[in-house]
């Protein structure tokens, strides 16, 4: 079911989703798009989110609408990863729904599907992960998803740009971006500049939510 919303006030309220695998990334992302440490984020040798979890930030005089300065509302949702150290797939779905439906009834403007870029991406996994979005959102999650990059900054040690990275992806990761029609964001670590980083990551995202003209994807 799809939906078109957008606040008749002074601020448009974004829902974003973070999914993944297991140390990918995913809350680093959450802290970056929010601007402070919010989700825990650490290298383990076990899982370290286990619970889903919400956190909002407001930035103000985001833009302007009819002469007046409007705001802009982040909610983004934590999920854990799969595979989990010590939750099955099924119990992660379970927990990421519930979440979903308690924190986002109005809807999901973007999923973003966290991979690492310095890593070795083989079929099985990316059907893995196209399966347990689609499971999750339903069949039009590829039109409410977008894939984030991280660990960019390996690409330049492999004297690669980001162009000839997809170009020269795996045939399952292309066929991935192509679903999600090109829509892929690549972030680099460690952040030197957080604000800054913040600003150009919500501006791709923005622009992703307005080809969507800002309508939201009720989950499954």
């Amino acid at each position: 079911m799809l939906r078109e919303k957008m606040d008749n006030n002074n601020e448009i309220t974004i829902n974003l989703l973070l999914l993944g695998k297991t140390q990918c990334g995913k809350s680093s992302l959450g802290n970056s798009l929010l601007g402070s440490y919010e989700f825990e984020s650490r290298i383990f040798p076990q899982s370290v989110t286990k619970e889903c979890r919400l956190c909002k930030m407001r930035i103000p005089d985001f833009a302007r609408r009819m002469g007046r300065e409007l705001g802009l509302r982040l909610q983004v949702l934590d999920t854990p990863g799969i595979p989990h150290s010590s939750l099955n797939q099924d119990e992660v779905k379970k927990r990421v729904r519930k979440a979903l439906s308690e924190h986002f009834p109005e809807g999901l403007h973007m999923a973003l599907l966290v991979l690492r870029a310095d890593i070795l991406h083989c079929e099985e996994d990316n059907q893995h992960t196209v399966k347990l979005t689609e499971d999750l959102l339903g069949p039009n999650w590829k039109y409410f998803t977008a894939v984030v990059f991280t660990h960019a900054e390996k690409l330049d040690d492999m004297r690669m740009t980001e162009e000839k990275y997809t170009n020269m992806a795996s045939k399952s990761l292309c066929t991935l971006l192509e679903t999600v029609h090109g829509r892929s964001i690549f972030r680099d670590y460690p952040i030197e500049r957080p604000q800054e980083e913040r600003a150009v990551l919500v501006n791709q995202i923005l622009h992703f939510i307005r080809q969507n003209s800002y309508q939201t994807l009720t989950p499954i």
